[in-house]
């Protein structure tokens, strides 16, 4: 059988510490093994064809409705996060299957509207709101029309703790932790210099020192530090010259992008559109498509006017928010 010989391989090449499919703990309901592939490469395919994952097309990273080509979305940010993932786990030997799992499904319960838009629904949805949670609700309930992706419980923790206090059980999972920092810091401050938000003289000169002059110079720096504190070290981390560089390159951004009144001069309108279709759907439940009239049913409609806004994209959640509230042409 294909998928006992690809376990087999695993278990000859990975290093030890790695998290191998034969000994992964299982899913949330009990399934057939695939004949020809391994639980992690099931789950990655599972999340590729979810239609979350498809969404992500449509959802702001940082720019909203960009009107250039080549800014940076919320599903490129996950390519770009499964990329880094993916060679540094194989440079580990640790098992590159399920950091890609994880990687594609890190963001898949990210709102419309970037940060700016988790910013909106966790002020208004009761107990807040967290991208990282959500991703995990859309994987075990949302999907496939309420059945959710039944992924393995590696992947799931590795989603839930992409960010935040709490580690990834697994060196894969905290892989993508990292994988997620460096991919964001880096193409945001490509699309800002594309943007004219930023030059790239801006960017500190002790930073370009340690991290490197260019876009491709950053992310060799920090992907190396990450193999080389992993070989020396035996855990997932960067040598603490990188961590604080890193840390120093995120306040930077920050002060200098994140809260840049050019860049973010739109997010208090798209915050705005979330809080009130948010609010007109948790008062109105019966107007909510029929899968998320189950969701409030049985969970609440506050829950599932939250599960319906968070999913929606950028350009869909403007076009019912229109709907809505703007009058429309008479066309009778």
């Amino acid at each position: 059988m294909i998928r006992k010989r690809l376990e087999e391989l695993e278990e000859r090449t990975l290093q030890e510490g790695a998290c191998l499919a034969s000994a992964s703990r299982g899913r949330l309901k009990l399934q057939e093994e695939s004949p020809s592939r391994t639980c992690f490469m099931r789950d990655r395919d599972r999340i590729i064809h979810s239609k979350a994952f498809r969404r992500l097309k449509h959802k702001t990273q940082v720019f909203l409705s960009p009107e250039g080509d080549h800014y940076r979305t919320r599903l490129t940010h996950t390519l770009e996060v499964s990329q880094i993932s993916r060679t540094v786990a194989r440079g580990l030997r640790l098992n590159e299957d399920l950091t890609e799992a994880i990687a594609l499904g890190h963001d898949l319960g990210h709102t419309a509207f970037g940060h700016a838009g988790e910013r909106a629904l966790g002020e208004v949805v009761p107990g807040g709101f967290a991208h990282n949670e959500q991703s995990l609700r859309v994987v075990d309930r949302l999907e496939k029309g309420g059945e959710g992706l039944n992924l393995t419980m590696e992947v799931r923790d590795g989603i839930l703790c992409h960010t935040g206090k709490k580690k990834a059980d697994t060196m894969e999972g905290r892989i993508v932790h990292y994988a997620d920092r460096i991919a964001y810091l880096n193409h945001d401050i490509d699309d800002a210099i594309r943007g004219d938000i930023l030059s790239p003289q801006d960017i500190p000169a002790s930073l370009r020192r340690v991290l490197g002059q260019t876009h491709s110079q950053r992310i060799d720096t920090l992907v190396n530090g990450l193999l080389t504190y992993g070989e020396e070290e035996g855990e997932i981390g960067l040598p603490p010259l990188l961590e604080e560089a890193m840390l120093e390159m995120r306040d930077f951004m920050f002060r200098h992008v994140y809260q840049n009144p050019r860049a973010k001069g739109e997010e208090r309108k798209g915050q705005w559109v979330l809080t009130q279709l948010y609010r007109h759907f948790s008062e109105n439940a019966d107007d909510l498509p029929t899968d998320y009239m189950q969701i409030a049913l049985q969970e609440g409609a506050e829950r599932a006017a939250c599960d319906y806004v968070a999913g929606m994209t950028d350009r869909f959640a403007v076009d019912v928010f229109s709907r809505l509230y703007i009058p429309q042409s008479w066309n009778k």
